[in-house]
C-alpha cells in the first residue's frame, strides 16, 4: 500500500487532545501531518505548543485575506514556528499572494479556492455571479501565475485545477462512506479523491471524533 498523504485537522484548543490526535495518527501505512486552524492558533497556548512540536509535518491553516503588507507581515510573525505550509485566500489578489510568496521561504505557500462549506447557491447570495467551477479555475490560474506551491480546493474541483496548476493539490470535504455531509457542500471519498487526482487530503471529525485508532483503521481499509 502506498504512503497516502493526510492532514488531521487539529479542531481544538485543548492540549491533551491534540497530544491524543497525534500520539494515535503514527501508522507507518500513512502519512500524516497536522492541520492547525484558526481555532487553535488564536488559543491562549497554541502557539507556545507549535513552538514545541519537532519532527512533524505542520500546516498553519491561517487562510490569509488582507492587504499585500498585512499578509507578508503576517507570515514574517509566524516564522519561527517553521510551519511546513501556510494557506492563504487566493481571493486576497494576484498582489497578495505573490508578495506572499515572495517572503514565505521553506514554508510552502498554499491559496485557497472557494470554501468546501459554500455552493453555487450560496455564492450567488454572497454577490457572485460566476459558478464555483468557474470561480476555482479562474483561483487556480491566478495561483499558478503567483508561483505558489499548493491549492486547496473541493475533491470536486481537483480535475478541474489539474489543467491549470500542476503542484500540490490538497482537498478538505473528505468523508468516509456512509458519513453525514455536516457543514460541508461539496465532498467525496478519500478514495474517490486521490483518484481524482489529490495529492493529500485534510480530514478531521471523520478521524478525530470518537475512536481515533478505529476510525484510522477504516481509513486504511477504504484506501485498498
Amino acid at each position: 500500500m502506498k504512503k497516502n498523504n493526510i492532514f488531521v485537522a487539529c479542531d481544538s484548543t485543548n492540549i491533551s487532545k491534540i497530544k491524543k490526535i497525534i500520539k494515535h495518527t503514527s501508522d507507518s501505512k500513512l502519512k500524516f501531518g497536522y492541520k492547525f486552524g484558526l481555532e487553535f492558533l488564536n488559543s491562549r497556548n497554541g502557539r507556545k505548543y507549535l513552538a514545541s512540536l519537532k519532527d512533524k509535518i505542520t500546516f498553519g491553516d491561517f487562510k490569509l485575506a488582507d492587504i499585500p503588507n498585512t499578509c507578508v507581515s503576517a507570515v514574517n510573525a509566524v516564522k519561527d514556528l517553521k510551519f511546513n505550509y501556510i494557506t492563504i485566500h487566493i481571493s486576497s489578489g494576484y498582489e497578495a499572494i505573490r508578495a506572499t510568496k515572495k517572503v514565505s521561504g521553506s514554508t510552502k505557500l498554499i491559496g485557497v479556492t472557494v470554501l468546501t462549506s459554500l455552493n453555487d447557491k450560496a455564492l450567488k447570495k454572497i454577490g457572485f455571479s460566476k459558478n464555483v467551477k468557474r470561480i476555482v479555475l479562474d483561483q487556480a490560474k491566478l495561483a499558478a501565475r503567483a508561483k505558489l506551491d499548493a491549492i486547496v480546493c473541493s475533491p470536486l474541483e481537483i480535475q478541474i485545477v489539474k489543467k491549470v496548476f500542476k503542484k500540490e493539490i490538497i482537498t478538505p470535504g473528505i468523508r468516509l462512506s456512509g458519513e453525514l455531509k455536516g457543514d460541508q457542500k461539496r465532498i467525496m471519498t478519500p478514495k474517490e479523491a486521490f483518484q481524482n487526482g489529490a495529492t493529500a487530503l485534510v480530514m478531521g471529525r471523520s478521524l478525530t471524533k470518537g475512536n481515533i485508532k478505529k476510525n484510522i483503521q477504516k481509513l486504511i481499509r477504504e484506501l485498498k
